[in-house]
């Protein structure tokens, strides 16, 4: 996926801006009006010379629309930039999707497991859940189609479709001689910015927030003012795996926090009217709240603008790993056929001046330096509100590393002999969480996965031809009763079952409530975190 943030998509602009990262491919994205170059005509001719010399007398047949895509994926490719690129159609709806947060279709998410389309969890209140679709149904023809070569991707455009537009499934279930016919009216369905927020603790509220789309910041006030009315006095705010989203979005998350009118995020271009500096707008709407931002390298764009103006207001604690580091600004200009061109334009900065873009090589192909690059004497150094020293170039470094759960020697290897089959393992634990889940009526959201359950997985998947060595197996328990546990609970209750699944055990979550017990304001948490800082030195540096 992408990462990334974009100014908000509104249906009467039609020049968006975005701000992409890993989550749409290569970084993240930010969507502004643009304004177009003139012709240089002598270099025009030049280019059309070569091309009609190219289709006219290379030695194999070219079509000359490929010609003309090979030469803007080539010219794009030249500015060395991952971020920049040619989106037609398809790909821009994909975008137009994920930044307004609605589609018209069944509200079922799904994944290619084996031969089959699957689905993995229908969303609540959907005609997908409505109709009866459940985890682990195979979708074997969508209207007659056969779907057995089909990609996700393309799984997804069938799929979907107008609302009241009517879809008719074929599903293969377990125990089922023969599939069953759905017929489904598609739905305007609502891609929500939190699939999960409830208390982790008696005083803390936990909430993930994994995309900054049209709806995030009012999801987000709405999400923490229920946590509160339950009794949440601090808050962990997950933006571990969020690729970002509208930068309008992301500014007013962070204004949620701020007062005014301090500076959230500042953008620096070329085009005059990209230059812009976005000002919290109104007070903080959770005063003196403790709050935890949990990061990793799944945060980017607008995921960094807002741990970033937190950080640097001394607001929150930042937490986790160095972020993606996606400092830069995508406009969306608007090309003939319904095509569209993503191309950088602007840069931004936190509020204290820093930068936290990336450099890549010179083709864009990957970036010069690692991740792991977090050396202080390698990074420029910046100043918080209260003086406290941060850090820029290559995402935003927390202020407490701390490093999610490692594996062990043993499970290590059993993930590299897994590799060897493909996705067959991953089909396997989902039929088997289906078939555990039919076969257990009475299952409680703290269940066990005992020695005898992975037993039976481990048959199973001997039987379909996942040949492991049974020591190896055993050595590997612990990371293979997450594995199952976690399909059984989302299969069984969804997201957010299978999020306080992980959350028990998640170092980096158990970090920041033992730290928020031991505050009742940000500069007091700021103080626990430098306290424990001494007892984790080296455990969380990349």
């Amino acid at each position: 996926m992408v990462r990334g943030y974009v100014m908000k998509l509104r249906r009467a602009v039609l020049t968006p801006v975005i701000v992409a990262a890993v989550a749409l491919g290569s970084g993240g994205w930010l969507l502004q009006r643009g304004a177009s170059e003139p012709n240089v005509y002598a270099n025009a001719r030049l280019f059309e010379d070569v091309l009609r010399r190219v289709n006219a007398s290379f030695v194999d047949s070219r079509d000359t629309g490929d010609l003309y895509r090979m030469a803007i994926d080539g010219m794009l490719k030249q500015l060395g930039d991952p971020h920049s690129a040619y989106l037609p159609a398809d790909e821009y709806e994909k975008l137009r999707v994920q930044t307004e947060g609605e589609y018209g279709g069944l509200g079922v998410q799904i994944i290619k497991r084996g031969d089959y389309i699957t689905v993995i969890s229908p969303l609540p209140g959907t005609p997908g859940e409505r109709a009866g679709l459940r985890a682990g149904a195979a979708i074997a023809e969508v209207d007659g189609v056969a779907t057995k070569s089909w990609t996700e991707d393309e799984a997804v455009s069938r799929l979907r479709g107008p609302r009241g537009s009517r879809v008719v499934l074929s599903v293969l279930r377990a125990g089922m001689d023969q599939p069953i016919k759905f017929d489904i009216t598609r739905e305007e369905i609502h891609i929500k910015a939190i699939p999960t927020a409830y208390l982790i603790a008696p005083d803390v509220g936990y909430t993930e927030l994994v995309l900054f789309n049209a709806t995030a910041t009012n999801e987000l006030r709405s999400t923490i003012t229920k946590l509160r009315q339950q009794g949440a006095r601090r808050l962990i705010l997950d933006l571990r795996q969020n690729p970002g989203g509208l930068l309008e979005e992301g500014s007013q998350v962070s204004d949620l926090f701020l007062p005014k009118p301090v500076l959230i995020v500042e953008t620096k271009s070329r085009v005059a009217g990209q230059n812009q500096k976005l000002l919290a707008t109104t007070d903080d709407e959770f005063p003196n709240m403790p709050i935890v931002v949990l990061v990793g390298p799944g945060s980017a764009s607008a995921s960094e603008i807002v741990a970033g103006a937190l950080q640097d207001h001394d607001r929150a604690l930042v937490l986790g790993n160095a972020t993606y580091g996606k400092g830069s600004v995508q406009t969306v200009f608007p090309l003939g056929g319904n095509n569209w061109l993503k191309l950088t334009t602007a840069r931004w900065y936190t509020p204290s001046g820093r930068s936290i873009q990336r450099a890549y090589e010179a083709d864009g192909s990957h970036p010069t330096t690692a991740l792991a690059d977090t050396a202080e004497g390698k990074r420029p150094a910046y100043k918080t509100d209260s003086g406290r020293t941060v850090y820029g170039g290559g995402g935003i470094v927390p202020d407490l590393e701390i490093d999610a759960d490692t594996l062990t020697a043993q499970e290590r290897a059993l993930r590299q002999e897994l590799a060897q089959y493909g996705s067959e393992y991953a089909t396997q634990r989902l039929k088997y969480s289906v078939e555990f889940i039919r076969s257990s009526p009475r299952l409680a959201e703290g269940f066990e996965v005992t020695d005898a359950m992975l037993d039976r997985f481990y048959a199973q998947l001997q039987a379909a031809g996942v040949k492991l060595d049974r020591q190896l197996f055993r050595g590997a328990r612990r990371w293979l009763a997450f594995d199952v546990g976690y399909d059984i609970a989302y299969s069984k209750w969804g997201q957010e079952a299978a999020r306080r699944r992980t959350n028990a055990v998640d170092p980096q979550v158990r970090t920041a409530v033992e730290l928020l017990h031991q505050a009742d304001s940000p500069a007091a948490l700021l103080k626990a975190a430098d306290r424990l800082a001494p007892q984790t030195a080296g455990a969380g540096k990349q």
